[in-house]
């Protein structure tokens, strides 16, 4: 994000500076998609196996999380 920063305070070619920017918006897309991976296969499956309200907790936060990352 700096190094995008900096491109702009230098005047870089827009192009230049566009291709970063679609560069680490792709990396952070990955970075999400790996977290929610994680947290469906780890705490969301643990609290569907332990069941009570944490269980509809959990299924409400990574609905939630899958929402934002389809708007994003």
């Amino acid at each position: 994000m700096r190094g995008i920063a900096r491109m702009v305070e230098e005047d870089q070619y827009c192009i230049d500076v566009l291709t970063q920017v679609s560069a680490a918006t792709k990396a952070l897309q990955a970075v999400a998609l790996g977290l929610l991976d994680e947290h469906l296969a780890h705490c969301v499956a643990d609290a569907v196996t332990e069941g009570g309200p944490e269980r509809e907790a959990k299924a409400r936060e990574a609905s939630a999380a899958i929402a934002r990352l389809v708007r994003s």
